[in-house]
């Protein structure tokens, strides 16, 4: 089932969605109980979680906008081998975001429409300097069990999951990523800040680039007319236009500190 990013509440009564004349994209955690466009739908247990390999903020700084890609901690082995059958899943860890979403009908009939939005609350202690709000991320297989189980979990106790997370990681990525018709490899590659020349690859870094690969290699390659007009933002698709390897090896190089770090004060 196509779901479209940007919430359209079911009491929606013009003919067209795009007629909306607020943003929906995201959810203050603060007023998602208050709030009519997602007031009704969070009671009515429509809680969903929207997956991503990691999210871009970007820092005001007196020149402009230092973007980061934010992203959850990975393990040595997340690329190491590919997952078979029922195998558990060893690969890179995505982003698991608690989201709302709604269901709208045309008033004059037709097919329904399904939307979601992002929950956001206060950015988390480590990455508050780049931003003060981050998504609400649901960190582990229970907090995703209950926030998607609303016949078991009421509202009220569901909401208690929605809380900043220290466990995530980041790293400054290049001013190349501003362009939205960017969506290569080069949008996720480390940089140094201050420096012209490319971090080198660590261990965390080595797997995002064995990771792209992997997921370039086994994706079937799609033209730009066929991807869902409502892509993420948040979501990082490899370009079939260059090969990740190659790109990512190219800006990592082979040897170095850690790119993804956490702020330290």
């Amino acid at each position: 089932m196509d779901m479209r990013w940007g919430l359209v509440p079911s009491w929606f009564k013009q003919d067209n969605p795009s007629k909306l004349q607020f943003n929906t994209s995201n959810c203050r955690s603060d007023t998602m109980l208050s709030k009519s466009s997602y007031k009704g739908a969070l009671l009515k247990g429509k809680r969903c979680v929207v997956l991503a390999d990691g999210f871009y903020e970007w820092q005001q700084q007196s020149g402009g906008k230092q973007p980061y890609f934010i992203y959850f901690p990975q393990t040595k082995d997340a690329t190491d081998k590919e997952t078979e059958g029922d195998e558990e899943w060893k690969g890179w860890r995505l982003l698991t975001m608690a989201g709302i979403f709604d269901c709208w009908e045309p008033p004059g009939g037709g097919e329904m429409l399904y939307t979601y939005t992002i929950i956001t609350v206060d950015a988390s202690k480590d990455v508050s300097f780049i931003h003060h709000r981050m998504p609400a991320i649901l960190d582990g297989d229970e907090a995703i069990r209950k926030w998607l189980d609303f016949a078991e979990v009421p509202t009220q106790e569901a909401v208690k999951l929605i809380q900043p997370t220290e466990n995530i990681v980041f790293h400054p990525v290049s001013t190349f990523v501003n362009n939205i018709r960017n969506n290569t490899p080069e949008c996720v590659a480390p940089i140094e800040l201050g420096a012209r020349k490319e971090v080198k690859a660590t261990a965390s870094n080595k797997g995002m680039l064995g990771w792209l690969k992997k997921s370039q290699e086994s994706s079937p390659q799609k033209k730009e007319n066929d991807l869902p007009k409502w892509t993420s933002q948040f979501i990082h698709s490899p370009s079939p236009k260059k090969t990740s390897a190659d790109v990512l090896q190219q800006w990592l190089g082979k040897q170095g500190q850690p790119a993804a770090k956490k702020h330290k004060a």
